[in-house]
């Protein structure tokens, strides 16, 4: 299994030349089961590196294109009246898949973005008082230009949190850059070679029983909880860290575990995670007339707690 998810990786990390880091921690969500936020510029590889990890996958894959004037109904779908049965009949929208690429996820309203939150927490939909379950195993994976694009909807508090981990894509350096324009000048480099499919969807809810089978022992525990509580406590952060990131921390630790080969969560593996995990669910603020940066807290914390 390890050998396939390598094979996975080295497919991404080809495709999207200088996003091995973005490679990776997108196995460690969908291995914890958890939805991925990638964040950067315009240009970079962010939906390529999505499709590519959805093409990897035989399953039901669907791509909306977020924008000012999509609705809520064009996202967890309606119900319309059936004029033959007498009845209303309920209209499935994209998020009835295993994989949904929400492309540029900042660029519609606040109230779309909203409609999510029960689809990424719940893995299901509600629309006039019924509820409907998605299908398993179902991860969401949005790309998010810089907040100060224009155009642009800071994502709710709440839906950040449902995030286990997010993403920072940055412009390649120079030698990258070359090697991207050296493929493109072959004709390839146009993110539709991947291969086809290398894992089956039905597959995917084992792997990650496996992932969350990994033991994570007391001491580790009271780490994670350290990590977060100095999170917590840190100035000029004003959005607090929530019990589900704590557990995320500890899942995608497990993953990395998995991924390294690991018998049991080390204390690296949480190290590995901890930035990804934490970084947007804080937001700084001015204190004493310096901004406080979310990166630079992830790094106090790591410093200042003790790792058992």
């Amino acid at each position: 299994m390890r050998d396939r998810l390598d094979s996975l990786y080295k497919r991404l990390t080809d495709t999207v030349l200088g996003a091995e880091e973005a490679s990776y921690l997108l196995l460690v969500g969908l291995l914890a089961d958890g939805h991925v936020l990638i964040q950067g510029a315009p240009g970079i590889g962010k939906t390529t590196l999505a499709e590519t990890l959805a093409g990897s996958i035989e399953g039901a894959f669907n791509r909306v294109q977020f924008t000012p004037d999509l609705l809520p109904a064009d996202l967890i779908g309606y119900s319309m009246f059936h004029q033959g049965r007498g009845e209303f009949e309920f209209v499935a929208g994209p998020v009835f898949g295993n994989i949904l690429l929400a492309d540029e996820i900042n660029r519609t309203s606040p109230r779309v973005q909203s409609a999510l939150l029960e689809c990424m927490n719940e893995r299901q939909v509600s629309v006039d008082g019924v509820t409907h379950k998605l299908p398993p195993p179902f991860m969401v994976v949005a790309t998010q230009n810089n907040l100060y694009a224009s155009g642009t909807f800071p994502l709710p508090e709440p839906q950040l949190d449902r995030f286990l981990l997010s993403v920072t894509m940055l412009l390649p350096d120079r030698a990258t850059q070359a090697q991207v324009l050296e493929l493109h000048a072959r004709g390839g480099g146009d993110g539709n070679g991947h291969g086809g499919a290398m894992f089956r969807a039905d597959e995917l809810p084992a792997i990650q029983d496996a992932v969350r089978a990994v033991p994570v022992n007391g001491a580790l525990c009271g780490y994670i909880a350290d990590l977060c509580e100095a999170a917590r406590r840190q100035r000029g952060m004003f959005q607090s860290v929530s019990a589900r990131a704590s557990i995320a921390l500890m899942r995608a630790a497990q993953a990395v575990a998995y991924l390294e080969g690991h018998a049991a969560v080390h204390p690296d593996d949480v190290k590995r995670v901890v930035g990804p995990v934490l970084t947007h669910r804080l937001s700084g603020q001015e204190v004493g007339g310096v901004a406080a940066s979310p990166e630079s807290v992830v790094e106090e914390i790591l410093q200042n707690t003790p790792v058992p």
